[in-house]
């Protein structure tokens, strides 16, 4: 959906409804997912008045948006035109996954020994949210289901700062490996390892935690970066 004409498909962003400025928060959840995801690509310029017919909301709040998003470097201004989205090197990714990984799997090895089975319940809605959006090929609601199941089992460590790294993290990561992964019909059994992690913790397996949580964090390099072939 950028503002000039181009051969590339617009981008599969959702209409919000509604045209008041508090719509700023929603705005932002989905313009940064679309950019996780790759539905605004790197090098492409947008506009609050482009994008806003196609959120359905005014033009305030998409502003206002971008503007958050340029203070977490996702997009640049471009004076009179809009916003560029900001690139990001392989090898920025390739760190920031490392450090995701020296966090996250550890962090969510110890929950075998410490979370309420409760707890753990109460993110199934939330996993099985990221196998409904896989299967209905819904990029934006896949990133956004996938970022409160994960953030939400890591607060059960009970560190806030550790959630919020991770969160950051996230956010500058990018998944552009995923459109190709709908299309072969593949996302959903990656998608259905969030089940799988669950279940192993309820179960207080600690070697399948952390079996699921390598080859889960794996795919965020690996299938999901488009790193490797959809149909291999």
């Amino acid at each position: 959906m950028a503002d000039r004409p181009s051969s590339s498909p617009a981008p599969a962003i959702p209409s919000l409804g509604g045209r008041k400025p508090n719509f700023r928060e929603r705005v932002v959840d989905v313009l940064r997912a679309g950019l996780i995801a790759g539905e605004l690509r790197p090098g492409e310029v947008y506009s609050a008045p482009g994008l806003a017919p196609r959120l359905g909301v005014s033009v305030t709040p998409v502003r206002e948006a971008m503007l958050e998003l340029v203070k977490e470097g996702m997009v640049e201004i471009v004076p009179n035109k809009g916003f560029r989205v900001t690139a990001v090197s392989e090898k920025q990714l390739d760190e920031y996954t490392h450090v995701r990984s020296l966090i996250e799997i550890p962090t969510v090895v110890g929950l075998t020994a410490t979370a309420d089975p409760g707890d753990l319940e109460a993110l199934r809605p939330a996993a099985q949210e990221i196998v409904t959006s896989a299967v209905k090929g819904d990029l934006i609601a896949y990133v956004e289901a996938d970022l409160v199941f994960h953030l939400g089992l890591l607060a059960l460590a009970g560190n806030d700062h550790l959630v919020e790294v991770v969160r950051d993290l996230r956010r500058r990561s990018r998944l552009y490996g995923l459109t190709a992964l709908v299309a072969a019909g593949r996302l959903k059994s990656s998608a259905e390892e969030h089940l799988e992690l669950l279940d192993a913790l309820l179960a207080r397996d600690e070697q399948a935690v952390r079996e699921v949580m390598t080859r889960h964090l794996a795919h965020v390099r690996g299938l999901w970066a488009a790193r490797q072939p959809a149909d291999g």
